[in-house]
């Protein structure tokens, strides 16, 4: 594990590892750019750096793969970012709308002894209080088959597992409307006139309520078959009682099971 990056390479590092877990390798410049929210020639000057450390294989007119080094490091990374969004929520009573700033904070002390000793407090959870995989010691992700509720089949139960965003404000939306992790439900109806959905959430009691988030996020609602078990604490909230529709527009990167 190198021992000399600066806080700016580790993020690169794992934006990178982010982009290739959600879209696969080779990834393009562009897609850095947009991920890290930087200047086209800052990508290209950063991954120049990388590649002199051996953290990335780059090609010409193809894209930046990390190389075994660079993938270890970004795992690592991860890893310390999802067990501190857990414990900040499980332990100190964060909201999931609170913790990704923290956490981005947190993950960059260098101490192994304190991560693996956070990661036996917390009892190995194996997903982060969005839902995201929590890599163990040597690595490992725990993985998921999921797919987006836009493609879910109507009156089919499922379980919220996760969001891919993790915008303050999008996750203060779904905690309002009730699509917190471990919420059960199903899509009752489908209005092709702007690609809303009507859900159904558990409970006996419902309610309406129609939602048009405009020009914001497209979170992709992913859905896999129900595995509450192995979630941290803050993946078992469950919120019933509620009939509403949602558009895919809004809810683009939610994660369900």
């Amino acid at each position: 594990m190198p021992t000399s990056l600066s806080t700016a390479e580790e993020n690169y590092l794992k934006a990178i590892f982010k982009i290739s877990q959600r879209d696969g390798t080779p990834v393009s410049n562009a897609a850095i750019s947009a991920e890290m929210n930087t200047a086209a020639p800052s990508v290209t000057d950063m991954i120049g750096r990388l590649s002199q450390k051996q953290l990335v294989h780059y090609q010409k007119r193809k894209g930046v793969s990390l190389s075994d080094l660079g993938r270890a490091t970004a795992t690592h990374l991860v890893r310390k970012h999802r067990l501190w969004e857990t414990f900040l929520v499980d332990k100190l009573a964060f909201n999931w709308d609170e913790v990704h700033e923290l956490a981005e904070q947190l993950e960059h002390i260098q101490s192994l002894e304190l991560i693996n000793r956070l990661d036996n407090y917390l009892g190995n959870p194996l997903f982060d209080p969005h839902g995201d995989p929590i890599p163990d010691a040597r690595g490992h992700i725990t993985e998921r088959q999921l797919i987006p509720l836009s493609m879910l089949p109507e009156h089919t139960p499922s379980v919220v597992t996760g969001v891919r965003d993790h915008t303050p404000d999008f996750l203060q939306y779904l905690q309002r409307t009730g699509l917190m992790l471990g919420t059960r439900l199903s899509v009752l109806e489908r209005f092709s006139y702007d690609n809303s959905l009507h859900v159904a959430l558990d409970g006996g009691k419902s309610s309406s309520c129609r939602t048009r988030l405009r020009n914001i996020y497209w979170c992709r609602c992913e859905i896999a078959q129900p595995i509450l078990s192995n979630c941290s604490n803050s993946q078992a909230r469950s919120v019933s009682g509620l009939v509403f529709s949602i558009s895919r527009r809004s809810s683009s990167r939610l994660l369900l099971s």
